[in-house]
C-alpha cells in the first residue's frame, strides 16, 4: 500500500516555551499562525529549604528534546512533513539562574528560580551602598533591587558553591538565563555551542544598561561579577546557531524572548500604550511604551519589551510583576491537597460562587509589584466554621484576580489614560470563572484570544521574522486577524470596590511577617515560618470541621 502523501502547509516555525511549571513545544503555520501541534512535559520544582526555589537544568534540556520529538510524532501521525519547519524560537522563564561548565557541559549547581528567596540578605547589604540619591542600579536597569532578579542568584552561587568558585577561577564557567543554557545546549554544547542571550532576558539580569543595551561595568562591579562569564547580547530576532541533535537537526534557532516579551508580541502589542497579562506561575501585566523608557513612581518596573532584529529599534515596556498566581493553585493541589488537579478549582469555585468574607494572599515569596515587600508572607484570613475548601478555592482564583487590580491600578497612574479593556494569556484563561471574576474586579472588559498560547507564538513570530528565514510578515497588513471572547463585568461598582478594599486589608495584614535576617545561613527556623504555618494549620482545622459540618466527604 502506498504511504499517505505529506500534507502541505507552508513553511512552519516550532517555539519551544520552557516556563516554570511545564516545557512545551509548539508548531505553527507561519501564514495562518494556526498552532497545528504540541506536547508538554511538567517540571519538578525543589525547595531545599524554606523560601529556596530549584530546578535541574539538565531535567529542563531533557524536556525540550523530549517535547520536539513528540511534536514531531505527532505532526508525523497527522501527515505534517516536519522538514517544513525553517525555524525555532525559544521562550523561557526570566530570571532563573545557572551556572554551568563549559568543558564539561554540566551545571555546577541546579538553576536558582526567579522566586528564589535565599538572596534577602545580599539584597538588604547591597542596598545599604546605594547612595539615596544616585540610585544607579534603578536607573540603569529600570529594576528594583529585589531577590528577583539574576544578578543576586549568581552573587550568592559566587559566595556560596565550591565548585562555582573554582570553575571562575579556572576559566571554565558560563553563566545564563534558562535561554542561554538551552541556545548553548541545543547548538553543540561542549562542541561549539552559541553562548547567547538576547536583549529582553539580559534586562532581567540587574547587570544591563537598558540605555546603551550592553552590559554595564559599573553594575558588574557593583554585585562582583566577572563580565567574561556573561553570554553576549543579540537581538530578539535572528539566527543564534542551528539544532545539532535530535528530529530537527540543522534547523536555525532565530527567536528568542523571555516570556513576557514574547506574549507581548504574541498578542501584537506592537504601538505605544497597547498592554497584555498573562496568568501563569506568577501573573505579568506589560504595556508597550515604544521607543522611550518610562520610569514608574508607583512601583513598576521598566524593561526592554522587544527588539525585532539587529538593526531593529528597541522596544521597552512598563511592567507589573506578580509573583503568585497559577502557582498558587499548584499550591492547594500539591500541599494542602484540596484538589487533585489544576481543573478542579474552578469546579470547587463554582459551588458555592463566592468567598463568602476569605481573604488569600498568597505572598509566599513576599509581595512583588506595586510593593515589593519581601516581609510579606502568605495568609488566609476571614474564616469562619462556615469555610469549607470550596471558598479558599474561591479566595484563591480571587486573590490572582485582586493582584492584577493592583497592577493595573498602578499601570494607569503611571501611564495616565486608562486601559479600556485588559487582553490576558496564559494558561489559567482557559477558567471561565477566573475571566469573569477579573472583569469584575477590574470593571472593565478582559478580552482572551481563541488560541491562549500566545508567549509561543511570540516566539515563534521572532523565529519566522528573522533575516535568513523570512517565513513570517510582522507587517500589520500581513498579521492575522485573531477571533477572541470578551468578559464584561456582572457586579456593579460599588460591590467591586468593596470587596477590593477588604482585599486591601488583608494585603497590610500579610506584612512584617519576617524581621529576622535572610535565611542565607541555612537555618530555616530565623525565616520565620510560624505564620503561614499558622494559618495553613487553621484553614485545615476550619475545612475539618466545616466539611464534618456540611457533610461533605
Amino acid at each position: 500500500m502506498a504511504a499517505a502523501k505529506k500534507a502541505v502547509l507552508g513553511p512552519l516555525v516550532g517555539a519551544v516555551d520552557q516556563g516554570t511549571s511545564s516545557t512545551r513545544f509548539l508548531v505553527f503555520n507561519s501564514k495562518t499562525a494556526e498552532l497545528l501541534s504540541h506536547h508538554q512535559v511538567e517540571i519538578k520544582q525543589e525547595f531545599p529549604r524554606e523560601g529556596w526555589v530549584e530546578q535541574d537544568p539538565k531535567e529542563i534540556l531533557q524536556s525540550v528534546y523530549e517535547c520536539i520529538e513528540k511534536t514531531c510524532e505527532k505532526l508525523g501521525q497527522l501527515n505534517i512533513d516536519i522538514s517544513n519547519i525553517k525555524a525555532i524560537g525559544v521562550s523561557n522563564q526570566r530570571e532563573t539562574t545557572v551556572v554551568w561548565d563549559k568543558l564539561t557541559g554540566e551545571p555546577l549547581y541546579n538553576a536558582v528560580v526567579w522566586l528564589d528567596l535565599r538572596t534577602q540578605s545580599t539584597v538588604e547589604n547591597l542596598s545599604k551602598r546605594i547612595p539615596g540619591n544616585n540610585n544607579f542600579v534603578k536607573s540603569k536597569t529600570g529594576l528594583p533591587l529585589s531577590t528577583y532578579f539574576s544578578a543576586v542568584k549568581l552573587r550568592w552561587l559566587l559566595d556560596n558553591v565550591r565548585q562555582v568558585q573554582e570553575a571562575v577561577e579556572e576559566n571554565r564557567a558560563l553563566f545564563g538565563t534558562i535561554d542561554s543554557w538551552l541556545i548553548w545546549s541545543l547548538t553543540g554544547g561542549i562542541h561549539g555551542g552559541v553562548h547567547c542571550t538576547d536583549v529582553t532576558n539580559a534586562s532581567r539580569t540587574m547587570l544591563f544598561n537598558i540605555h546603551s543595551l550592553e552590559w554595564d561595568k559599573e553594575l558588574c562591579e557593583f554585585f562582583g561579577i566577572p563580565m567574561e562569564i556573561l553570554p553576549n547580547v543579540r537581538s530578539s530576532s535572528e539566527i543564534y546557531g542551528l539544532m545539532k541533535a535530535g528530529a530537527l537537526e540543522g534547523v536555525p534557532i532565530s527567536g528568542c524572548l523571555g516570556d513576557q516579551s514574547a506574549a507581548l508580541v504574541g498578542q501584537m502589542c506592537f504601538q505605544d500604550g497597547q498592554a497584555k497579562n498573562t496568568y501563569g506561575t506568577g501573573c505579568f501585566l506589560l504595556c508597550n511604551t515604544g521607543h522611550k523608557c518610562v520610569f514608574s513612581e508607583h512601583g513598576l518596573l521598566t524593561t526592554v519589551a522587544y527588539k525585532l532584529g539587529r538593526d531593529k529599534p528597541v522596544y521597552y515596556a512598563l511592567e507589573g510583576s506578580v509573583a503568585i498566581a497559577g502557582a498558587v493553585i499548584r499550591w492547594l493541589r500539591d500541599n494542602l491537597g484540596i484538589i487533585k488537579s489544576s481543573e478542579e478549582i474552578e469546579k470547587l469555585a463554582k459551588e458555592v460562587g463566592t468567598s463568602y468574607g476569605c481573604y488569600f494572599v498568597p505572598a509566599f515569596s513576599g509581595l512583588y509589584a506595586p510593593y515589593w515587600e519581601p516581609s510579606a508572607r502568605g495568609i488566609i484570613c476571614g474564616l469562619t466554621q462556615f469555610t469549607n475548601k470550596c471558598h479558599i478555592a474561591f479566595a484563591a482564583l480571587e486573590a490572582v484576580c485582586f493582584q492584577t487590580r493592583e497592577i493595573l491600578d498602578a499601570m494607569n497612574r503611571d501611564c495616565g489614560i486608562p486601559l479600556s479593556h485588559l487582553q490576558v494569556d496564559g494558561g489559567m484563561t482557559s477558567n471561565k470563572i477566573l475571566m469573569q471574576l477579573q472583569a469584575d474586579i477590574l470593571y472593565i472588559p478582559v478580552v482572551k484570544p481563541s488560541m491562549p498560547e500566545t508567549t509561543a507564538l511570540g516566539a515563534a513570530m521572532a523565529a519566522g521574522a528573522a533575516e535568513g528565514v523570512g517565513v513570517w510578515s510582522l507587517e500589520p497588513e500581513d498579521l492575522s486577524a485573531v477571533t477572541v471572547e470578551r468578559f464584561e463585568p456582572q457586579i456593579n461598582a460599588e460591590e467591586s470596590e468593596i470587596r477590593y478594599s477588604t482585599w486591601k486589608k488583608a494585603v497590610m495584614k500579610s506584612m512584617g511577617w519576617v524581621t529576622t535576617q535572610s535565611p542565607e545561613s541555612g537555618d530555616p527556623s530565623i525565616f520565620c515560618s510560624l505564620p503561614l504555618g499558622f494559618f495553613i494549620v487553621s484553614s485545615m482545622v476550619m475545612l475539618i470541621g466545616a466539611r464534618y459540618i456540611s457533610g461533605i466527604p
